[in-house]
């Protein structure tokens, strides 16, 4: 499954290799009420990873 531009600039976002293009293209598109919710569903993806890393983490560390 291809990621969308929403997913990739997001994912440049948080390993930090935004260009300052690509951060004007990603504040744009949040504040288009249009490309919102592609957004959102790439943020909620992002957290839902991190949510889940977080509990295997914590099982076999306790383990």
């Amino acid at each position: 499954m291809s990621l969308s531009r929403a997913e990739k600039l997001i994912n440049k976002l948080i390993s930090n290799k935004l260009s300052g293009e690509e951060l004007s293209e990603l504040l744009e598109g949040i504040s288009s009420e249009k490309e919102q919710q592609q957004y959102s569903d790439a943020l909620e993806i992002y957290f839902n990873q991190l949510l889940k890393e977080s509990s295997s983490n914590g099982k076999s560390s306790e383990g």
